[in-house]
């Protein structure tokens, strides 16, 4: 275990020989069911690590270091704005002061200033702020007429030029109508494709947690036919130039995976486009936006916690509670 004193002088360091250890797991108190301490995925470690750095680096421009800083430091930290917006929405706030109480319990700091901080918050606001919005159907129809287009054929010197708008346009199709987290859809493989269309016209998506983020649960949701629509002719754009693996959606002609950061910034432009203005324009707010046209559709908790591959039917209740919350923007 690194001291203080090396937290203090070499902090990102320390974090990271820190993240990856039981020690690390001890602290989030995560078992697997054989009782054994939970690792973190690489995935999920470069989350983390990518947090430690952005509040280690704001420790040292204010000219303090890890041991000493104060719960009102914490404080200061996650309430930062940016042209009097908040930097942080409030349940990635909690979660950067859950991972410093979890560094500095390690640490054996006492009292914990993180831990002091979470309690000068208000939790029921984070789970309020945790909902995000929804589309109204006007503004969802704006997204899709948004969407990444097709450079004009004149201008193709082969025929796969402009293939990666190709690509974004589907995948944030799918994202949208099957209520796929990001991770999700960047790990989507060929195989989950189903095959055989329904009399609708929709297939069926299984969704596994291979090539995806540790908390993808294995569920089956349906894509309708404006989705197939979408994603069909990319499937067969995508054999035609043999990319090799299963990605369904590629970063490059090699197969190679996305980055999720890629995905955020199309998916922001297409919202930009669209001129929908929102707080958290992402992938959040689509799933959102599925989760409650399954909900106006007549869905109950149990289905809605199927179709979105959540662990617990409580957290499909909650979108029925508070994750339907349209956007105001027109």
């Amino acid at each position: 275990m690194h001291t203080l004193t090396f937290w203090d002088a070499n902090p990102v360091q320390a974090f990271k020989d820190f993240v990856s250890t039981e020690a690390f797991a001890e602290t989030g108190r995560r078992a697997r069911a054989d009782g054994k301490l939970k690792l973190l995925s690489a995935e999920s470690a470069k989350i983390y690590k990518f947090m430690f750095n952005n509040v280690a680096g704001w420790l040292q421009e204010q000219g303090l270091v890890f041991s000493t800083a104060t719960q009102a430091d914490l404080l200061r930290f996650i309430g930062r704005t940016e042209k009097g917006k908040p930097v942080l929405n409030s349940k990635i706030a909690y979660r950067y002061l859950r991972l410093l109480e979890r560094c500095y319990e390690h640490l054996g700091v006492t009292p914990n200033p993180a831990q002091q901080a979470i309690l000068q918050i208000d939790r029921a606001h984070i789970k309020k702020d945790e909902a995000g919005r929804s589309l109204s159907d006007d503004q969802l129809e704006r997204f899709f007429n948004a969407l990444p287009a097709d450079p004009p054929r004149r201008r193709r010197s082969t025929p796969f030029d402009g293939w990666k708008r190709r690509r974004d346009r589907a995948m944030q199709v799918v994202i949208a109508l099957a209520g796929l987290r990001v991770s999700e859809a960047v790990g989507l493989l060929v195989t989950e494709v189903g095959r055989q269309a329904a009399l609708d016209g929709s297939i069926e998506l299984t969704i596994t947690p291979s090539e995806k983020h540790d908390t993808s649960h294995e569920h089956t949701v349906t894509l309708p036919r404006e989705g197939v629509d979408e994603l069909r002719p990319w499937l067969e754009e995508r054999e035609a130039m043999e990319i090799p693996g299963q990605l369904v959606f590629p970063a490059n002609v090699a197969g190679k995976r996305l980055t999720r950061k890629t995905v955020y910034v199309q998916m922001r432009a297409t919202f930009e486009r669209a001129g929908l203005d929102l707080e958290r324009s992402g992938g959040r707010t689509l799933r959102n936006t599925f989760a409650k046209r399954q909900l106006d559709a007549g869905a109950k908790p149990e289905e809605l916690k199927d179709v979105l591959g959540l662990a617990l039917e409580r957290s499909a209740a909650d979108y029925k509670l508070t994750r339907v919350k349209p956007d105001p923007t027109q």
